[in-house]
């Protein structure tokens, strides 16, 4: 076959999550072609919030400065009764653990445009518009994807791997046998997208009204953009005069300056497919989990998606890994995407009165809950779980031990200074494996960074009140080995010598271990 059909890899679908998996990919040196039905950025309004996580992911993949600059930090979420009255504040924090705000609205197509943008700069990377796959086949010389330009002879690309990021219609997850598993959650509701300079009663976070006979949910999203949620009744017809009624509460001048920049009808339910892979073809985003929109994780997840997956890809398609590393792509991400529905159903159930004789019980005990002194505060950090145990994630089955307490979790990120300049953490460490260390390195961490071409990050000069040695000494450990994507790998014990699970995911990896040369380099960063 020619040279000039067969690619690395090719991604189905340029979304968000498509988009920034060939720039992760980019990044660690993979070509990738995008083939994308459209020729241009759907442009209404879809997804409208990320949590840190996904904004350190969006840094990963380069267009962090861009994305600030059309984010608009969010204070929360409130839940409000069906006057409206406030029940219970959930703040977010200006400052997550990722070193980002812990919520942020956007608008949709705006996150689009520039990530395109920064796909056009990667010469690894190639968007080709008007594409739409029709087939995707696998054999011994990998997988054969076929595709019609703006409905012409069908075309061919050959690919050593295939990532579907195609949409909750996917063909991918077809090519791959997967069905949906159903978590059991369905609702009709309208989303409503207006535009409007008249003033919006808000207070800069997600209002979530608790009204068993019209739920509803209202967030600002940018200077003069505003959403409304309202789940829908049967034999509902929602005009634009019934929409005025509808959002009257939030204005008083629901006339005049006044644009519907989009409403559509949409059926929330919660899914998730029962494999993610087969061979060298991978399913990512919406193709293969849906969440109902409750905690604002439905793109999050995809973009997770993107993250987990690139690094590992990188190292097969590379040769510096064996094929085994790819069986943990779905058996870590499939349980935490399991995790996140299963919370936004059961906020979906609580806030909106629920399906059931039982609603009415969820919402007092709600109610009850939220008076508890410090459990708003719990209920509003990270939602995001630790990974599941696995080959890259061995915990201690003892209670408080270094690995049970940091064993696949992320690295938070401050700000540190190197050099006299001041860079996140993530910046200092780039797209490679990291050694963070309390204090000069073992030999035996040494050997390891030595392996993996880890960059060794010594922290022994924050003092008492620094971000990453209070996270250090909180998790008992003197050191972490942190993988491409910030979770941490192993951890080295305080008062230990060495990695407690070196044997576990060295054979994954295919790392080789041997002393490293006399000076290596080792970074030390101050917090600011």
């Amino acid at each position: 076959m020619s040279a000039v059909n067969r690619v690395p890899v090719v991604i189905v679908g340029a979304g968000p999550v498509g988009v920034t998996a060939a720039l992760l990919l980019a990044r660690h040196g993979v070509r990738a072609v995008v083939l994308e039905r459209h020729q241009d950025v759907y442009p209404l309004p879809r997804a409208v919030a990320a949590d840190d996580e996904v904004r350190r992911i969006l840094q990963s993949a380069g267009v962090q400065e861009e994305f600030a600059a059309l984010a608009r930090p969010a204070r929360g979420l409130r839940l409000l009764d069906a006057r409206h009255r406030v029940i219970a504040e959930f703040p977010r924090s200006p400052h997550g653990l990722h070193g980002f705000p812990q919520t942020s609205m956007f608008d949709q197509p705006e996150l689009e445009r520039l990530l395109r943008d920064a796909l056009a700069r990667r010469p690894e990377c190639e968007l080709w518009g008007g594409a739409e796959v029709v087939a995707i086949e696998q054999n011994a010389d990998g997988a054969r994807v076929a595709f019609r330009r703006d409905g012409g002879e069908p075309e061919y690309l050959w690919a050593d791997a295939v990532l579907g990021c195609d949409g909750a219609g996917s063909l991918t997850r077809d090519a791959v046998g997967a069905a949906w598993e159903d978590l059991r959650f369905e609702e009709r509701w309208t989303v409503i997208d207006v535009r409007t300079r008249a003033d919006v009663r808000c207070w800069e976070g997600v209002d979530q009204v608790c009204d068993p006979r019209r739920p509803a949910t209202f967030m600002r999203i940018s200077e003069d953009r505003y959403r409304w949620e309202f789940r829908l009744r049967d034999g509902d017809a929602l005009d634009t005069e019934r929409v005025r009624e509808l959002i009257a509460p939030w204005t008083d001048a629901p006339h005049g300056d006044f644009e519907v920049v989009r409403q559509a009808r949409y059926t929330f339910r919660a899914r998730v497919a029962d494999r993610w892979r087969r061979g060298r073809v991978f399913l990512l985003g919406d193709a293969a989990h849906l969440t109902p929109p409750f905690v604002g994780q439905g793109l999050c997840a995809g973009l997770r998606d993107a993250h987990n997956l690139a690094w590992k890809l990188a190292r097969v398609l590379q040769r510096r890994s064996g094929e085994a590393l790819l069986d943990t792509y779905e058996s870590e991400r499939k349980p935490h995407a399991r995790h996140m529905i299963r919370l936004a159903r059961a906020m979906g159930w609580a806030m909106t009165g629920g399906q059931d004789r039982a609603a009415a019980l969820r919402r007092a005990l709600v109610g009850t809950a939220c008076r508890i002194p410090g459990m708003t505060a719990m209920v509003g950090r990270d939602f995001s779980p630790a990974l599941v145990p696995g080959p890259l994630v061995r915990r201690s089955r003892r209670p408080g031990g270094a690995r049970r307490l940091l064993a696949g979790t992320y690295c938070p990120q401050p700000w540190v200074t190197v050099d006299g300049g001041r860079v996140r953490l993530d910046d200092v460490l780039e797209d490679s494996f990291g050694v963070l260390t309390a204090g000069p390195p073992p030999p035996s961490a040494r050997a390891v960074a030595e392996g993996l071409g880890a960059r060794i990050i010594r922290t022994d000069g924050l003092g008492d009140d620094g971000t990453l040695g209070a996270w250090l000494r909180g998790g008992r450990a003197d050191a972490v080995l942190l993988r491409p994507d910030r979770v941490v790998l192993d951890v080295l014990p305080a008062g230990g010598s060495a990695f407690t699970q070196t044997a576990d995911w060295a054979p994954l990896l295919c790392t080789t271990h041997r002393p490293a040369p006399p000076g290596a380099p080792i970074v030390p960063l101050h917090d600011q």
